[in-house]
């Protein structure tokens, strides 16, 4: 099942080229905090039989007519990779496609986009053993992890560092998280082509080292690795990622107010 989170945080069930909005199936007073996909995903067994019958209820919306947001916009944890170490960022750097990536104005800083697959905890997790670690696993989206080498202590977490989108597909949908080919262009130009089978640590393994450290609760992300640095980017470019089973979404790079 493909859910996205779109408009004012509504959630719906994307199948083809239409939108089905199941938001009722949340708590109300949830969907103002924000956190209402972690209670989903949380209570996602539950929770499915009323999810099933909203779906049926709920008239088409077309895809194109809404605006996509981050399918989980409030995780407790975002972690991205970085070499064979793991990066927290703030849960407020993460935008949806409607977002798209947005730049300091003025900044003398390089921004570089990398195309990671986002692993989507289904459960709380502690010390969790990799041997179990995939029964953790909720589902995958597409990270656009943008990375700077200036300013360590703040580069990682500014809005709009970790572009998450354009849905959340649930596990059962994308098979073999370790065989996914995952490509990124730059204006039309293929920048990044790699493969989820050639990280160096696997999905299962950087639960287990996570895990041992912090919780992880559900809706968290924990993404996988890529190449770092495949290219700067600047206003009026577009950014394109692709990951097998999982998604295909176009980010326009645009520009702050004010220099950060």
């Amino acid at each position: 099942m493909k859910l996205a989170v779109f408009d004012n945080y509504r959630i719906g069930i994307v199948e083809g080229e239409s939108v089905y909005d199941v938001t009722p199936v949340v708590p109300e007073g949830l969907r103002a905090l924000r956190i209402h996909m972690n209670w989903l995903i949380g209570n996602w067994a539950k929770a499915l039989p009323a999810v099933l019958r909203l779906r049926e209820a709920a008239k088409a919306k077309r895809l194109s007519s809404v605006k996509l947001l981050a399918p989980n916009p409030n995780p407790s944890h975002v972690f991205a990779t970085r070499e064979n170490g793991f990066v927290l960022k703030a849960p407020g750097a993460l935008a949806g496609p409607a977002d798209g990536i947005r730049l300091p104005q003025d900044s003398i800083r390089q921004f570089a986009p990398a195309s990671q697959l986002a692993v989507i905890i289904g459960r709380r997790a502690r010390n969790v053993p990799r041997s179990e670690a995939m029964d953790y696993v909720f589902g995958y989206s597409c990270l656009v992890d943008l990375t700077t080498r200036v300013e360590p202590s703040m580069r990682n977490s500014p809005e709009t560092r970790a572009l998450l989108g354009p849905y959340l597909v649930t596990a059962d949908e994308v098979g073999d998280p370790h065989a996914l080919d995952n490509r990124l262009w730059i204006n039309g130009k293929l920048r990044q082509e790699a493969s989820t089978r050639d990280v160096t640590i696997g999905i299962a393994e950087r639960i287990e080292r996570i895990s041992s450290v912090l919780p992880l609760n559900p809706g968290d992300v924990v993404a996988s690795g890529a190449p770092e640095g495949i290219g700067p980017v600047g206003p009026g470019d577009r950014v394109r990622v692709a990951i097998d089973h999982v998604g295909d979404m176009t980010l326009a790079v645009t520009s702050l107010a004010g220099n950060a």
